[in-house]
């Protein structure tokens, strides 16, 4: 697997992208990180989406990772999907007639559902972990203070394995700081957007979720799933599992899942 980057002008500074990709690709993957994040975290997940044949896009989105911007600031998740549309132009640029699938974890699965709504065309497949689309009841009283709590995520409910806390806590380049209330307003109205702005129709849909996760709560996220899920969603609740399936002691097992999925809709044989 080879690892390149370049940078572009987004809409509201430069954004880093990184891509991954291997011999003669047969698909495009644009894959969205979550909040506070970036995408190097994923370069696990892209090794198993080359392996199946992609050539992976995967942007820091504005104000996260080594993109320009206020460190975790969001000021519009609109701004976000606009940038991943970008990337996604220069995918199919790039790579003429191969189909796109999107990834997306947290609030990139917010991202991810929004994109789909807005260019459901442009894809043959969804994937969404964990994705913040019924907002989090929790995060939104903190709008009730004033100043914000200073209460940064907790490395130690990402996952059941203990050296992905410690590793998140040990990241530069991910964000270990409070939220800004710019950033919950805009994850909250972007969640009342996806939640109004209609179904995935017939896109071929796998979401992902653990039943433990405290982060992105599974039964509001499941009110949200039912109302824009489509006629082709698929759905794996992981018993006892945090936030970051991806990231989980039984993650062999939703990767696994995820190449079937992507395997069975693009037909690699």
């Amino acid at each position: 697997m080879s690892t390149g980057t370049y940078r572009f002008d987004g809409d509201a500074g430069q954004i880093h992208v990184t891509t991954w990709s291997g011999d003669d690709p047969r698909f495009v993957t644009l894959l969205a990180h979550g909040y506070g994040e970036h995408a190097g975290r994923y370069e696990h997940v892209a090794a198993m989406l080359v392996g199946l044949g992609a050539v992976v896009y995967a942007p820091d989105h504005l104000g996260h990772g080594r993109s320009a911007g206020e460190r975790a600031l969001v000021d519009d998740v609109e701004t976000l999907v606009n940038d991943l549309h970008a990337v996604a132009d220069r995918a199919r640029a790039d790579h003429a007639g191969l189909p796109v699938v999107l990834v997306g974890h947290s609030m990139g699965g917010l991202i991810a559902a929004r994109f789909a709504q807005r260019y459901g065309a442009e894809l043959t497949a969804l994937v969404l972990s964990g994705p913040i689309v019924g907002g989090n009841p929790a995060m939104a009283m903190l709008l009730e203070f004033d100043p914000i709590p200073d209460i940064p995520i907790d490395p130690a409910i990402l996952s059941r394995d203990p050296a992905v806390g410690a590793a998140y806590a040990a990241d530069p380049l991910v964000y270990h700081g409070p939220f800004h209330r710019q950033t919950l307003l805009a994850l909250g109205e972007s969640a009342a957007l996806v939640a109004g702005g209609g179904t995935l129709g017939g896109l071929p849909t796998l979401w992902v979720h653990g039943t433990d996760d405290q982060l992105v709560p599974y039964d509001v996220t499941a009110a949200t799933m039912e109302q824009i899920g489509g006629t082709a969603l698929r759905h794996t609740a992981y018993d006892g599992a945090a936030h970051e399936v991806f990231n989980e002691t039984n993650r062999d097992e939703v990767l696994a899942e995820v190449a079937d999925f992507l395997s069975e809709i693009l037909d690699l044989g």
